[in-house]
């Protein structure tokens, strides 16, 4: 009997977690266990007392939940205790007994990122060679990136003007997001972050940006040592990085079981997820729209005319890949699919691919970056401030350089669209009125990063003169 090929094997699990999550939704109640469990968690005695009148209600969305709970204790109260009431309130065994999959599956992945960043990108380095080869290949990288945000945020712009999706939208229909602005960082921050003052620091917060640079610097100094010193260094970052890669590829056989657990808790815990479509369908269909021709007809092209390759033949071999970012939404917990799957089916070789993609998935964020310049757009539209083109200039600069520093910023996305905001004088509290459909527009966007890293890997390659399976 024939195998079915690995990215059926995910779009199989992928549609049968949208069914589970469907049948089995999300559920939310203060049982008795619920407050035994906060009281051992220090919540305070005259708070339990407000939530024993709700003990063992059921609530259906989370938003009627936290709505109900907020009149009982109060805004400032809930806003201290949120994420426990939450996390014991939670009912929903089904999911429960399938979730545990997606978690084992993204930290295994995430558990690969930073020695496979560091063993590709050196090893990369030392064996593209000197100074003069790496400095062509870093400007190609950051110069396509860079063209490649400015198309993706010019689009969204084109369909955001054209469509206006905010005029006439629901105001009403706004959450609270919590700690934007503490997490805001300048330009200047930024620059100054990338150069870590602990390495090992670095590592355990994740930092990519400092990762990078530590990778890039170590690997480039490797090249200016002596002889047998460079070569046992090369061969020991090399060999790190094929062992990395055969881990990886053992992770990859358990895909569809961790797209199954990620997928189905997903799907069961959105709220409402009709009224949604119809309360913030011209929006999400703005920045799919949007999304899908940069993804299908701006990065194609650029790969057929600038990298004289097939772009819909590559974008058949990364099919696992974009499935799997689609259903992550993590381009970085990617990355080792993304690298496996340029190399080993689009024929890129391991020099361009170990510089090009681990940079990609930190800096490279062409969907991110569209899809802030619509959300900041839609802001504007909700609240009937009519962006003068300076201003939408403005959005376009901001969007750029925010989605370029945004690996520095912990719930980037969000922070993003704050920066965005703050740059044209629009009120940061319109970030509420995307929050309910971020996780589900963040599917999109970071398949559509992953897709380009791809694409900028294919170009770069082939500008190389390198010969390619696409």
């Amino acid at each position: 009997m024939k195998k079915i090929q690995l990215h059926w094997q995910i779009l199989i699990a992928l549609i049968l977690a949208i069914v589970y999550g469907i049948i089995f939704p999300t559920t939310y109640s203060v049982s008795e266990q619920t407050l035994s469990k906060l009281e051992k968690k220090g919540l305070k005695s005259e708070i339990i007392i407000k939530l024993k009148p709700i003990e063992n209600l059921v609530y259906r969305t989370r938003v009627e939940f936290i709505s109900e709970i907020e009149t009982r204790i109060g805004v400032d109260d809930f806003s201290k205790y949120s994420r426990k009431i939450i996390q014991y309130s939670y009912i929903n065994a089904e999911v429960d007994w399938i979730s545990w999959m997606g978690d084992i599956f993204l930290r295994a992945l995430k558990m690969l990122i930073i020695p496979l960043i560091l063993s590709s990108l050196i090893s990369g380095i030392t064996n593209i060679g000197g100074g003069g080869n790496l400095g062509r290949l870093g400007l190609k990288t950051f110069g396509y990136y860079v063209m490649t945000s400015i198309f993706a945020i010019l689009t969204g712009l084109f369909f955001v003007n054209i469509i206006k999706p905010g005029f006439g939208a629901d105001l009403s229909f706004s959450q609270k997001v919590e700690g934007l602005v503490e997490k805001q960082k300048s330009v200047k921050e930024i620059v100054i972050d990338i150069v870590p003052d602990n390495i090992f620091s670095a590592f355990n917060e994740s930092d990519m940006l400092s990762i990078i640079f530590f990778a890039i610097l170590f690997g480039f100094f490797i090249t200016k040592v002596g002889k047998r010193p460079r070569q046992i260094l090369s061969e020991f970052f090399n060999s790190l990085f094929d062992v990395m890669m055969k881990i990886t590829l053992f992770v990859i056989k358990f895909t569809p079981l961790g797209i199954f657990g990620i997928v189905a808790k997903v799907v069961a815990d959105q709220d409402d997820l009709i009224g949604l479509g119809s309360r913030m369908g011209l929006y999400m269909g703005t920045v799919i729209a949007a999304l899908g021709i940069h993804f299908f007809i701006t990065l194609p092209l650029l790969v057929k005319f600038i990298g004289k390759s097939k772009p819909f033949k590559h974008l058949k071999n990364m099919s696992t890949p974009l499935l799997t970012a689609f259903s992550t939404s993590s381009s970085g917990a990617t990355l080792p699919l993304t690298i496996n799957a340029v190399e080993k089916n689009s024929g890129v070789s391991n020099k361009i691919s170990s510089f090009t993609l681990p940079l990609g998935a930190t800096i490279n964020m062409d969907g991110t970056a569209l899809y802030e310049c619509v959300a900041a757009m839609f802001i504007a539209q909700a609240y009937g401030v009519e962006l003068t083109i300076v201003q939408q200039i403005i959005v376009v600069v901001t969007a750029l350089l925010a989605s370029i520093g945004a690996a520095a910023i912990p719930m980037a996305g969000l922070v993003m669209i704050t920066v965005i905001l703050t740059a044209v004088g629009l009120p940061l509290e319109g970030v509420g009125l995307i929050l309910a459909v971020d996780r589900i527009l963040d599917m999109f966007r970071t398949a559509t990063n992953v897709w380009s890293d791809s694409c900028g890997a294919v170009v770069i390659a082939k500008s190389e003169g390198e010969k390619l399976k696409v």
